[in-house]
This record gives structure tokens, C-alpha cells and sequence, in this order.
């Protein structure tokens, strides 16, 4: 969990530094980030734990202890296996009931804190922009963060081009007042330039400039823009990732029916484009047996000539018309299946996370038991190497079921379905104290295979 909290924080470094986020937001937002993590986590410290324990065990001669007592590796198996189903059954409670409201919680704050403007800050020597409408320029910044000297402040706010409104001063005091929602500047010993138009309201190229100077003034900025403002949670209850497995059939139907109901108004929508063609500027023909007693090889012979170029107009037109309707169609009705996909992958996953504990417990076990090897080194290097083929092939398979290519039911499940028989094989290799992993044993074949060869 340290180390996916870790690659979160690398991941969104730059949209928490400098913009002056309380302490308790950051470690809001971890706490969210890390119960989100434990769909990734849980099913890995499984694997890692079951090859730590068994390889522990098998490196100290207990399990041939326990072996010897009469006691099969399966049996060995069974309290863990207990252990095991109860944690499977807490994580699918969990991914349920808790990991929605997480998701939840944890993309409405990232959202705010991912807009959220750069916090006010005064840095010697460098135009500040934040505040809108003007640029703060301070040449040297007191020791006491408050104190400045010789400051230059640019009003852009006047609606003219240029810097046409300009204010400085010698010395002055900075302080924030209203909860740290307004910023002062007390100045002293300056001067505000201003140039505007001339007036009158015809034309006058001529401007007016104006100098007041000052011992003592005031300069009010509004800071409510960078406090942090929170977004309404309901904005975001709909995406698939922040609902239960009711609410996930809900929508699912919802949006289903919806898919229906597209299909079934195409030919509403589209009935209007159909003419008959037995109307009144066609040249009728007699009809015998329900066919024409003369025969044409265009249907454009059926319009009078001077009428043919404005048929074939209209034509074009209605077609165009009409494939603007069955595109949008078409689009409206990709939309919704892909949300729907979104939906029944997001439920099969609440049961692919419970299965995924027990399938890695049924790997890590008896490869632990096999390798005989505990602490931190090979169990480490093993878990990983089987925990990124799971995860790879349950990510190509909600990719493929997101494309269409896979049906959710297989393609959600493809990494159990490909794994199970790996930890059935691995568990009858563990019962018969296999020596797969044993670098001895392949030593020993190399010498002998060599050795029939010379």
C-alpha cells in the first residue's frame, strides 16, 4: 500500500505543490487514494504472504514435519484456506459497499484539487500574475514575509491595452484580513500614473494622463478565488466506478433500455424520407400481373426529362439528410453501449476481486511450499513475476470487453479462467514435493543428459 500510496503521489505531484492545501486535504486525499489502491493490493500481500509463510516453513524442515505426522499438504492448507475465504468475503463487502463511496470521495476532492489556482505568493524580483487583472512586482521581500520595498503594481482592469495604469511606492506592509479571504498592501511614498481617453463622445485623439502622488494608501485584492471550493459530490455519482452492484444493475437496465429505444424510433425518423413513387409528376404505366407493361433500365426514366435534375437534387439532399440522422443514430447508440460495458465490467469486478485472493492463495501456497524459501528475497521476486501476469491478462481482458471483442463474462474472468489450472498444477507439485524450482535438480538432469551424450 506504501508503494502504490507512493506512485499516486508521483502521479499528481504537481497538482498539490504550491497551491497551499491544508494539511488535513492531503491526508484526506490519501486516505481515499489508499482504499481505492486495495483492489491492487490485497490479491498481491495474499500472494506475498502465502509464498513467505509456505517458503518459510519448507526452508526450516516443518513441513516435512508435519508431512511425516501423517498430515497431507491440503490439510496444512485448510486454516489458512479458512482465513482466506473470510478475507475474500470482506473484500467483496468492501468493494460493494465501501470502494464506491472511496471512489466517490476521492474523484470529487482530486477533481477540486486539480483545479484549484497556484496559492498567492510574493517573490522577490518576479512579476505575480495570479490575481486576475493585475501583475505585483516586489524588488525585496523583508525577512518577516510582510515587509516590502519598492513595489510596482499593474491595473489591467481598465478595459485599455497596454499598461496604462500604474502604481508605486517605496515601502509598504502586506496582511490578510476576512479569514484570508482579502489581501492588503499598505503603501507609503508613491505614485499612481493613469492615462484614459479624451472625452466627449465623438472622436478625440487626444489622452488624458494624470499623477497623483501619495504618502499612505491601501490596495484591496479579493483572495476567495484561491480558497479551495468544493464541487457538489452528486455530480459525479453516475460513473460506474462510484456504484454498487444495485445500483450497477440499475443503470445498466437503464441505459440498456435506452439503447432499445434508439433502435426502435429509426424507422419513425426515417419514414418521412420515403416517397411513393406512383405520384403525380412520374409517367404512369399500366400495370398487368402487378408489373409494367414497359420496360426502363433507369428509375430516372420514370420522371418526365424536364423534371430529372431537380429529382436527382431533391434525392441528394434527402439522402444527406437522412444519413445525418442514421450517423447521429449510430453515435447516440455507440455512447450508451460503451456505457453500459462500463457497467458490467464495474460488477463483474466487485466478484473478480474476492475469487482473485483465493485463486493467488492457491498459487502462492504451494509455490512457497516448492521454492522453500522465506524473508524477503525470492518470495518477493515470485509474486511479483505471477502477480504481473494476473494483472496483465485481466487488463487485456477488460480492454478486449471494452472493445467489443470479448463478451464481459469471459473477458472480465479471462485471467482466473487461464490461472486456476496453474494453481492446480502448482498445488499437485507442492503434494509430491515436486522439485520444479530446485536449481539442484536441474543441475543434476543437465550432468546426466550431457553425460549420455559424451
Amino acid at each position: 500500500m506504501f508503494i502504490l500510496l507512493m506512485l499516486f503521489l508521483f502521479k499528481y505531484i504537481d497538482d498539490l505543490i504550491g497551491k497551499g492545501f491544508e494539511w488535513y486535504v492531503i491526508l484526506e486525499l490519501l486516505l481515499y487514494a489508499s482504499a481505492t489502491n486495495v483492489a491492487m493490493a490485497l490479491p498481491l500481500a495474499i500472494l506475498l504472504s502465502s509464498i513467505m509463510t509456505f517458503g518459510s516453513l519448507g526452508e526450516n524442515y516443518e513441513l516435512v514435519a508435519i508431512k511425516s505426522a501423517g498430515i497431507s499438504l491440503q490439510k496444512a492448507m485448510m486454516p489458512l484456506f479458512f482465513v482466506i475465504s473470510l478475507i475474500s468475503a470482506g473484500a467483496f463487502l468492501f468493494s460493494d459497499y465501501m470502494l464506491p463511496v472511496a471512489n466517490l470521495k476521492m474523484g470529487s476532492l482530486l477533481y477540486d484539487v486539480r483545479n484549484q489556482k497556484a496559492s498567492f505568493l510574493i517573490t522577490e524580483g518576479i512579476f505575480n500574475n495570479s490575481i486576475s487583472g493585475y501583475s505585483i512586482r516586489v524588488k525585496k521581500l523583508g525577512k518577516d514575509g510582510q515587509t516590502l520595498n519598492d513595489i510596482i503594481i499593474y491595473d489591467h482592469n481598465s478595459g485599455s491595452n497596454g499598461n496604462n495604469n500604474v502604481l508605486k511606492a517605496k515601502e509598504g506592509r502586506m496582511f490578510r484580513i476576512n479569514d484570508d479571504q482579502t489581501l492588503v498592501l499598505y503603501l507609503k511614498n508613491g505614485v499612481r500614473y493613469e492615462e484614459s481617453q479624451g472625452s466627449g463622445t465623438n472622436f478625440n485623439p487626444r489622452e488624458q494622463f494624470r499623477r497623483i502622488k501619495f504618502k499612505e494608501t491601501e490596495q484591496k485584492f479579493d483572495l476567495s478565488g484561491f480558497k479551495m471550493q468544493r464541487t457538489n459530490e452528486d455530480l459525479f455519482k453516475s460513473n460506474y466506478a462510484m456504484l454498487n452492484l444495485k445500483q450497477l444493475s440499475f443503470y445498466r437496465d437503464s441505459f440498456q433500455m435506452k439503447i432499445d429505444s434508439n433502435k426502435t424510433t429509426v424507422f419513425r425518423d426515417i419514414k418521412g424520407f420515403y416517397n411513393n413513387l406512383n405520384s403525380n409528376n412520374l409517367k404512369l404505366t399500366p400495370l398487368k400481373n402487378g408489373k409494367p407493361t414497359i420496360k426502363y433500365n433507369n428509375i430516372l426514366d420514370l420522371f418526365p426529362p424536364n423534371s430529372t435534375l431537380s429529382a436527382i437534387k431533391n434525392a441528394k439532399i434527402q439522402v444527406g439528410a437522412l444519413k445525418e440522422i442514421m450517423n447521429e443514430k449510430q453515435s447516440y447508440n455507440n455512447d450508451t453501449n460503451n456505457r453500459v460495458k462500463g457497467f458490467i465490467t464495474e460488477y463483474h469486478k466487485k466478484f473478480t476481486l474476492s475469487f482473485s485472493c483465493l485463486l493467488l492463495f492457491f498459487i502462492g501456497a504451494p509455490l512457497g511450499a516448492i521454492i522453500r524459501r522465506g524473508g524477503l528475497g525470492l518470495p518477493v521476486v515470485m509474486s511479483v513475476l505471477f502477480f504481473l501476469l494476473y494483472h496483465i491478462i485481466s487488463t487485456v481482458g477488460e480492454k478486449f470487453v471494452k472493445q467489443g471483442t470479448l463478451e464481459p463474462i469471459f473477458g472480465m474472468w479471462l485471467a482466473i479462467i487461464i490461472l486456476t489450472p496453474l494453481g492446480i498444477f502448482l498445488t499437485y507439485k507442492a503434494t509430491v514435493d515436486s522439485a520444479i524450482f530446485d536449481p539442484d535438480f536441474y543441475k543434476q538432469w543437465l550432468k546426466k543428459l550431457f553425460s549420455v551424450k559424451a
